[in-house]
């Protein structure tokens, strides 16, 4: 049986999108822009915002869009960064969690899916840790990354450079929403299909075996 295609794929309930983006502002105005309108776009969707919890940078920045908007979102911030007076404090719902590690996996548990922005190397390993479990069929919920002035473009690159090289199958790449608009991709992860092939590939037979 042919697979489906996206326009074919039952709708995904998403209530709920956990929001992996940086601290920091970044180099180009676009990136706050996009977050802004990110923050809107989830707030008219009706789904809640799950972030870091904190008022840095483009966590901020996506939180107080949505915030305006009557959006609910849904903070949780490390122990540390909460001693630190990072917290928002105009959440309704912020919690406070021991270690990064808990402070993911909590994210992870409270999303249907996820969306990354710009950001560091937290950001980077939040993608790779949720695109991994995904893959692992730990948990069935869709990535996206909105590629704001293409920020994402050499990571994207670098991801087709694995599958060039045999690291990974080719239908794993195509399991990632990517768009540069927020709306875009937010109606893409409704219809999003989730990984079903195996992540391991058959070796490669040397040059003039039978």
């Amino acid at each position: 049986m042919p697979a489906k295609t996206l326009t074919e794929m039952p709708a995904r309930a998403i209530n709920a999108i956990a929001v992996f983006c940086g601290s920091n502002f970044g180099a180009s105005e676009q990136y706050l822009e996009d977050a802004r309108k990110l923050g809107l776009a989830l707030a008219c969707a009706g789904i809640t915002v799950v972030y870091g919890g904190t008022t840095k940078g483009l966590m901020g920045a996506v939180a107080d869009a949505a915030l305006s908007a009557g959006g609910q979102v849904h903070g949780v911030v490390t122990e540390s960064l909460h001693r630190r007076g990072h917290s928002h404090s105009g959440l309704a719902h912020c919690e406070v969690a021991a270690t990064l590690g808990a402070r993911k996996a909590r994210m992870v548990e409270l999303a249907d899916a996820f969306v990354a922005l710009p950001g560091g190397i937290g950001t980077i390993e939040e993608v790779m840790e949720v695109w991994t479990m995904n893959q692992l069929q730990e948990i069935d919920k869709p990535l996206g990354l909105l590629n704001t002035a293409e920020f994402f473009t050499p990571f994207i690159a670098f991801i087709d450079h694995m599958i060039e090289q045999r690291f990974l199958p080719s239908a794993h790449r195509d399991s990632i929403a990517i768009h540069c608009e927020a709306s875009a991709l937010i109606n893409s992860l409704h219809r999003q299909p989730g990984i079903n092939v195996p992540k391991w590939l058959e070796p490669m037979r040397p040059s003039g075996a039978s």
